[in-house]
């Protein structure tokens, strides 16, 4: 295993913040991930795996761990009948497309999330209705001190925008189950919610998804944060996206502090106006937190 030190995780987040990573490996097979897991088990080391790089803040004074992206054998994508098995690395345009080849619907969901199969199972990713709950049908989850282990649904304990599994744990593989539908109703479909999205998302800008989860309100966190006037509010070189207030954008030399900050704001003003907690979708890396309310 090439063990690299100092890799800058703006190299690799779609935000483009976070200082460097103690330890950096790529991996491609589960037997490799295994290795690795083991090795940073030796050294002391947490673990985290960064796939794409959507949905992840990285500390600006770095990560004191192994971060890790699969790739080889585990960014791939096969039709097995009427489901997919794809590596945990793999990007779910590849799987989107795989399964639009094949004839295989029920992943048209996920053109709106803009990474990795193994972590759209971390967080159970959704978007349009769907979720990757309601197509795995087992994901093969490794760590160092259990091995390798297929777990359903039930067993990763999947909910809204969450996951039972723990940093040290990481999706290796998973089966998708899918059902028949007509290619072309497939494509048409994709393009409908990309259109949607597009229209209603700064895709042109680097973000990192989704920053909060909705809440159990009648209004969603973007049009929340929207009623509180933060549509384009700026902090440093981050700014929450004048599109949609449920964004916030790298306006220019953007630090994880910046977004930090952008965060705290938010859910202080969704606060005090609506009397809502907002809980954070993003995924935060090293030693950060978004402060917590003053009530």
């Amino acid at each position: 295993m090439n063990v690299e030190e100092g890799v800058e995780l703006a190299r690799l987040t779609t935000l483009g913040a976070g200082g460097p990573a103690r330890a950096f490996a790529r991996v491609g097979t589960p037997d490799e991930l295994l290795d690795a897991l083991r090795w940073a088990d030796d050294a002391g080391l947490s673990v985290a795996a960064v796939g794409l790089g959507s949905n992840l803040l990285a500390a600006d004074e770095g990560v004191d761990a192994l971060v890790l992206k699969l790739g080889g054998g585990l960014s791939e994508a096969r039709v097995e009948g009427s489901r997919i098995r794809a590596g945990g690395g793999a990007a779910n345009a590849v799987v989107l497309h795989r399964a639009r080849a094949a004839g295989l619907g029920g992943f048209e969901f996920a053109c709106a999330i803009p990474g990795t199969t193994g972590g759209s199972v971390w967080m159970n990713a959704g978007a349009y209705g769907g979720d990757f709950a309601q197509v795995l049908e087992r994901a093969l989850v490794v760590s160092a001190d259990r091995g390798a282990e297929w777990l359903t649904p039930d067993e990763l304990g999947l909910s809204y925008r969450h996951s039972d599994l723990r940093h040290g744990q990481v999706v290796a593989e998973v089966e998708l189950a899918l059902s028949p539908r007509d290619p072309a109703e497939i494509k048409a479909h994709v393009a409908e919610l990309q259109s949607q999205r597009k229209a209603a998302q700064p895709t042109n800008k680097r973000t990192f998804g989704s920053v909060f989860k909705n809440p159990d309100h009648e209004l969603s966190a973007g049009r929340m944060l929207e009623a509180c006037g933060l549509r384009g509010f700026r902090i440093g070189g981050a700014q929450i996206s004048p599109r949609h207030a449920n964004f916030i954008e790298n306006a220019g030399g953007a630090r994880a502090a910046d977004a930090l900050a952008l965060m705290a704001e938010a859910r202080r003003r969704a606060w005090a106006e609506h009397g809502v907690e907002l809980e954070h979708e993003v995924e935060l890396l090293g030693p950060i937190a978004v402060p917590p309310l003053e009530r």
